[in-house]
């Protein structure tokens, strides 16, 4: 309805009547679709759907119903293949999930480490030199009690499954405490588990790559290349692009680089500047709505502008988080989190090395790394706390950031050849991840108890978050 078929009624009268499905008054906008959608902007959603996948996992293999843990084992074995000329690609749908959806996953945390190198904490040293050490302590401290515990042999591999935090469930803690726990002390957190993703990213493309191809490595490589090229001259059309990323995954996957990594690449390539100054987009759609009335060519030339004025890493990770939240983590947590705990089997696994050294790496190597190194850190002068952050802060934001459920589980499915010693990893990281976040919040609330909410100091916003979507109304 363009504005000068009725020049006397404000842009916000013609909103409330409804321009569109969402905002109309008709129950199923009101009561549902809406809803939803204010759902699906709470960050903590995306976590509440990870923990709603990984127990409808358990009760799906653990339920006492004849043939239903089969049934899991069975549908996630079942064969999908791409076939096109004489092309042809087949896997199963459990390796669909770990190499290709949790791809996009990992796109999502190469834009956001992007984002935070060029816009963020990591790219001011001195802002990001605390979180990083308190991450190398982090990692460090739970491989070390790892290989203290589990020893040499087929159990060592798996020194890397207790090194990683769970982003989209930290988040999800954080939104629990609300506002009580300082701004600095969740970019602190959050800024960790980026550095702790790229620790797990390195990790996993040095330490869990078998049967690697030199061919294909450098074609996927070389390719990269290309995409790096493409954005020094300026050509980026996201068809030309996508079809690139996917090029890209591929070589990965046939070369033995694990092919989530492509992800991780396209996203660190993304460009994290605008192409646009605000200003261009803001000159047009003022000359152009001089006559109240926008045509067909006006409307499509403003959007592009307005488009082009925001980085494309941040109009990606805008519109590509909610599917990973909300699509890609749960699904895989479905198809890894269906553990048999049932028959003597959670006794056992308890009682297992595997599974003791994952708990205490995740449990107490977590904090007292993290508390360790930051204390270090202070003493030597390479950074200081947080603002408004206490040492028993910073031993409980190291306990949630021992939940290191789905980069945990990832790196459980690459570390054991044995499908008994990978149940085993599995269950030690659901116990200690479970463990650590109770421990957390528990901890969290009695040092914060009695003071107040940050907006009722000083009324401020929060700050931004990383790992939760940026430029979105929202970690990651």
């Amino acid at each position: 309805m363009p504005l000068s078929q009725h020049p006397e009624r404000a842009p916000e009268e013609l909103w409330r009547q409804g321009p569109t499905y969402l905002a109309s008054d008709r129950r199923l906008a009101k009561y549902v679709a809406r809803p939803i959608r204010e759902f699906l902007h709470i960050e903590a959603g995306g976590s509440l759907l990870l923990l709603a996948a990984t127990i409808a996992a358990l009760l799906w293999v653990n339920l006492p119903f004849d043939g239903w843990a089969e049934a899991y084992e069975n549908f996630w074995h079942t064969p999908l293949s791409i076939e096109v000329s004489g092309f042809h690609l087949e896997e199963d749908l459990h390796h669909w999930v770990n190499d290709g959806l949790m791809a996009i996953f990992f796109f999502v945390v190469g834009l956001e480490i992007k984002y935070e190198i060029v816009h963020g904490d990591l790219r001011d040293p001195k802002t990001a030199a605390m979180p990083i050490v308190a991450a190398i302590g982090g990692m460090a401290v739970p491989a070390g009690l790892y290989f203290a515990i589990a020893g040499s042999g087929e159990t060592a591999s798996g020194w890397g499954i207790p090194m990683a935090t769970d982003i989209a469930f930290a988040v999800g803690v954080l939104g629990v405490l609300g506002r009580r726990i300082p701004s600095t002390a969740r970019l602190f957190l959050l800024t960790l588990a980026i550095v702790d993703d790229i620790g797990a990213i390195i990790v996993i493309a040095v330490f869990y790559t078998s049967d690697l191809s030199l061919v294909w490595l450098g074609i996927a490589i070389a390719l990269l290349a290309v995409m790096a090229a493409l954005r020094a001259v300026r050509v980026w059309s996201g068809v030309v692009h996508a079809v690139l990323a996917v090029t890209i995954w591929y070589a990965m996957l046939e070369s033995g680089v694990h092919a989530t990594l492509a992800g991780v690449a396209v996203g660190l390539l993304t460009p994290a500047i605008a192409l646009l100054e605000p200003r261009v987009a803001k000159d047009y759609a003022v000359t152009a709505l001089k006559d109240r009335d926008l045509d067909a060519e006006e409307v499509h030339r403003l959007r592009f502008l307005l488009e082009e004025s925001v980085p494309v890493a941040e109009r990606l990770q805008s519109r590509l988080h909610p599917v990973s939240s909300y699509v890609v983590l749960p699904i895989f947590a479905l198809a890894n989190a269906g553990v048999v705990l049932t028959g003597g089997v959670l006794g056992d696994a308890v009682t297992s090395t595997v599974a003791l050294a994952i708990a205490t790496g995740l449990v107490i190597g977590k904090p007292v790394g993290i508390a360790l190194a930051c204390f270090i850190a202070v003493k030597v002068g390479l950074g200081r706390l947080p603002a408004g952050t206490t040492w028993p802060q910073i031993f409980g934001l190291g306990s949630v950031a021992g939940i290191g459920f789905t980069v945990s589980l990832f790196i459980a499915e690459l570390s054991f050849d044995s499908e008994m010693l990978t149940a085993d990893a599995k269950v030690g990281i659901l116990l200690a991840s479970v463990v650590s976040a109770v421990i957390g919040v528990v901890l969290l609330l009695a040092v914060t108890r009695g003071a107040p909410d940050e907006d009722d100091v000083d009324g401020a916003e929060p700050a931004p978050v990383p790992g939760s979507g940026h430029g979105q109304d929202a970690p990651v």
